[in-house]
């Protein structure tokens, strides 16, 4: 359900009297005419279920390394959040005013560098932007330890992507201020698991809160390999926070083993049913959620999984099926599944802007400039 439009108004300030605007951005994230693409609304996550700010201060001046540091409640709180800021106009509340953040990305990107870069642009934040590394001093053979001394002078915080998996623990040798891991070669990439489980929140609200006894649990299938690609590691470490609604997990890969020895302790860990199977289209009709990937980074080059893993639209998928992609995508999703039922990997790569405001106000003590959010719920419901 959406906010009723205000009347035009001064776009300098908002007027605490005024009524909060539907953010702008809406329309053009739904599907476009004669798709049955999924846009699921956000209030469904929020109404009559207000955001529990003090779960989200625990996230205040935190480093965001890995999907497992987070608790459930703090995820379902973050996505309630971002489903808020989905919702509104925020930018004149300036949440951010007067914080600056370094995206430093010393590997190829496009979703997270520039989703990073507009949710701090929209919070009315200020950015630094390294896109490329070798134009930093790391080029010349300069140390991250010693760049990472030098950016607790530059920004408040550091979203950064590097090649290397143990960059993040190099760069927080000097490194004093919040630090978000936006991909580290072959390990992780926790923002893109948030992400991902906003678009099935979205989906499926009642994630959000505790299984009860006789709803049905859902079936999760991944195409790829944990061990070594760091989105579908990070998907899958953070769906063990969600273990009470999944019945079983099923990863289609074409490694005898393709979790590793860390994944499959903490499969084991959580008691989680799982299995590994090598026939995609034996399994599909029974995933609720197909979560795809076929890049994985590897030493200093890209390896795609084998061509026997693909999707298309004459996939034996189940009806209600919903499929994601962290993308960028090859050959393995095929582009005419792009306007059926299926499509939930857009909606996932939209909301990866919203998620990741949430993230930031929440890691920089920002949340307190909200506006009223019994307004927004008032009005949402309206």
């Amino acid at each position: 359900m959406r906010l009723p439009k205000p009347e035009l108004r001064a776009m300098n300030e908002q007027d605490p009297n005024d009524p909060i605007r539907e953010n702008a951005i809406l329309p053009n994230l739904e599907p476009p005419e004669g798709s049955e693409a999924i846009r699921p609304e956000p209030a469904g996550l929020f109404l009559n279920n207000p955001v529990d700010f003090a779960v989200l201060e625990q996230l205040g001046g935190q480093n965001i390394l890995e999907a497992g540091q987070f608790s459930f409640e703090q995820v379902v709180e973050l996505c309630k959040l971002a489903a808020v800021l989905e919702q509104i106009e925020i930018w004149p509340y300036h949440p951010l005013d007067g914080k600056i953040a370094v995206t430093a990305f010393f590997e190829a990107s496009t979703r997270t560098r520039t989703s990073f870069e507009s949710a701090i642009l929209r919070l009315d934040g200020k950015v630094i932007s390294i896109a490329d590394g070798r134009t930093t001093g790391q080029a010349k053979g300069e140390s991250l330890s010693d760049i990472g001394e030098m950016f607790n002078a530059y920004a408040d915080v550091v979203i950064m992507r590097h090649t290397e998996t143990n960059a993040p623990e190099e760069i927080l040798e000097n490194l004093r201020i919040p630090l978000i891991n936006a991909g580290n070669g072959s390990g992780e990439h926790p923002t893109q698991a948030l992400a991902d489980w906003f678009a099935l929140l979205k989906w499926k609200p009642v994630l959000a809160e505790r299984h009860r006894s006789g709803d049905p649990r859902l079936n999760l299938g991944i195409l790829g390999t944990p061990g070594s690609m760091r989105a579908v590691k990070s998907f899958l470490l953070m769906a063990l926070l969600f273990r009470e609604h999944i019945g079983k997990v099923t990863v289609i890969s074409e490694m005898a083993d393709p979790f590793g020895e860390e994944v499959t302790e903490r499969l084991m860990a959580a008691d989680i049913a799982y299995e590994v199977s090598y026939d995609v289209r034996e399994r599909l009709p029974e995933l609720d959620v197909v979560y795809m990937n076929s890049i994985a980074f590897l030493g200093d080059s890209y390896k795609t999984m084998d061509s026997r893993f693909k999707l298309n639209a004459g996939s034996p998928l189940k009806e209600s099926a919903v499929i994601l992609h962290p993308l960028a995508r090859l050959d393995e999703l095929d582009t005419s599944l792009d306007k059926t039922q299926h499509n939930l990997y857009f909606t996932q790569a939209h909301g990866a802007v919203f998620i990741r405001q949430a993230l930031l106000m929440s890691v920089l003590g920002r949340l307190k400039t909200l506006p009223d959010l019994d307004q927004i719920e008032r009005s949402a419901a309206a």
